[in-house]
């Protein structure tokens, strides 16, 4: 409640996501106006002709066109609140960041008081805000794609489906791959959770060989992952082409370095995983005849969320140079149309600059949304999976993997029948509490690790394609 009233209160006027945008570090290209592009060709402004008056004036001109090698220089304007307002998907954009912001201080606060009080049968209400950040982020991925399935004449549904069928068959791939290579604790996970779900319903009086087989488990697995394939393809593409302008713009060494970095991030967030490449030579080093590990494994696996989250730090402290990149591409374009021949109307010419500024929240949208869903199931993974923050944690933080079995007084007592309800209420309640029983952590480690590399593994998959695309398809 007083996350939600900061929300409502304090954003308005404080907000990381327009600071992003209006910090004054972004400047976009202003589309020249009809009398500019008149002097410039050199072309007076046309009176009405005898025949449009004879008509009061509804014959319609012909529209003003211009030389395509024109000598124009667009100007810049740096980035106002003024300016966002016209901008397409800038609500969704403000709210998913500052919604975010809110989520993850609501998240450090809960994991203080957690690490301090230490509290037993308290429900972690940071769970809940993760779930809807996710939730926020897909559905607005969701309502991006649609936008492209409505584009008749491109070739961008083609693209999309194409990919979703793609990963669909590499999510099937992915799944039967034992984990002595990839280590998500997906089959331990899901005999963990059959196992107790048996044991629950039996002592409900039902038989049951299994709430789910592990064929369905995993076609259900895949189907989910194709869909997030399909989400984050055009995302991929665009960051891309980002990261090529980009590099392009950076004169430092340090700052193509972070970009390298920031493109490759993905990359090292999947081989966190591969256990032959990372696990295997931290645990058991080749140093010799000895094998001296250099770290336990309750430590690779925080080291591990440690990462993830400083490469997530590193993707938005780089998100202004890649949209500042993206703003380039009005000059881009006019430059391109400069080495034409022919002629072009002055009206397409605007657009084509205007166009560029109109979608840079759709732009940041397809920047921000991936990371959130990385930053956010990193920290469900956490949570969920009964991880630690500290580099050398307690073993006291280790959870059992026995099932603590129910009592069975509530079933055996044949209470008066004035207190039916209040045995009810009993039962209902010790069920309730039963079920942290059947999702243990162990399942919530194997499921979201398996979630949390599988979003890398897309996302580094796309921009690496849309960089074969934009640097080699393109050109040829």
């Amino acid at each position: 409640m007083v996350m939600a009233s900061v929300i409502q209160k304090i954003i308005p006027h404080y907000s990381l996501a327009r600071w992003l945008l209006c910090s004054g570090s972004l400047r976009w290209y202003q589309h020249p106006t009809e009398e500019e592009l008149r002097i410039l060709a050199g072309k007076q402004q046309r009176g009405k002709s005898k025949k449009d008056r004879k008509y009061n004036g509804h014959i319609e001109n012909k529209p003003l066109t211009i030389p395509k090698d024109i000598d124009l220089h667009l100007e810049t304007k740096s980035v106002t609140e003024v300016d966002t307002l016209a901008l397409h998907y800038f609500p969704e954009y403000q709210w998913l960041v500052d919604f975010t912001v809110a989520a993850t201080v609501v998240y450090l606060v809960t994991e203080a008081y957690y690490s301090l009080m230490k509290p037993s049968q308290e429900m972690n209400i940071s769970i809940v805000w993760c779930l809807l950040v996710l939730a926020f982020a897909i559905k607005i991925l969701f309502s991006l794609t649609t936008h492209y399935f409505k584009v008749e004449d491109g070739g961008e549904r083609s693209v999309c489906v194409t990919f979703g069928f793609f990963f669909f068959v590499k999510a099937m791939a992915i799944l039967i791959v034992t984990e002595n290579y990839l280590e998500f604790g997906l089959e331990s996970g899901f005999s963990n959770f059959s196992e107790s779900a048996v044991q629950f319903l039996e002592k409900q009086g039902l038989e049951s060989q299994g709430p789910v087989s592990k064929l369905t488990f995993k076609l259900f697995l895949a189907v989910l992952c194709s869909l997030i394939g399909a989400f984050l393809t055009f995302p991929g593409l665009r960051l891309a082409q980002m990261h090529l302008d980009a590099l392009n713009l950076a004169t430092g060494k340090i700052t193509q370095t972070l970009l390298h970095i920031n493109f490759l991030a993905p990359l090292l967030m999947v081989l966190l995983w591969v256990k032959p490449i990372t696990k295997d030579y931290i645990m058991n080093p080749p140093l010799g005849k000895e094998s001296v590990p250099l770290m336990s494994e309750a430590t690779f696996d925080t080291v591990r969320l440690w990462i993830i989250i400083l490469l997530c730090a590193l993707r938005l402290a780089m998100m202004r140079k890649h949209l500042q990149a993206y703003l380039n591409l009005a000059q881009k374009c006019v430059d391109q149309m400069k080495k034409e021949a022919g002629r072009i109307s002055t009206v397409d010419l605007q657009k084509m600059v205007a166009r560029v500024f109109y979608y840079l929240c759709v732009i940041a949208l397809q920047y921000v949304a991936p990371l959130v869903m990385l930053l956010h199931t990193t920290l469900l993974l956490k949570t969920l999976g009964n991880y630690s923050w500290g580099i050398y944690p307690e073993s006291s933080s280790d959870f059992p993997m026995e099932n603590s079995p129910l009592p069975n007084s509530v079933y055996s007592e044949s209470p008066p029948a004035d207190g039916k309800m209040k045995v009810t209420v009993v039962q209902i309640t010790m069920a309730l509490g039963s079920l942290k029983n059947i999702f243990t952590p162990l399942l919530f480690r194997g499921l979201l690790s398996f979630l949390t590399w599988w979003i890398a593994a897309c996302l580094f998959f796309t921009s690496l394609f849309g960089l074969f695309y934009h640097q080699y398809l393109t050109v040829a």
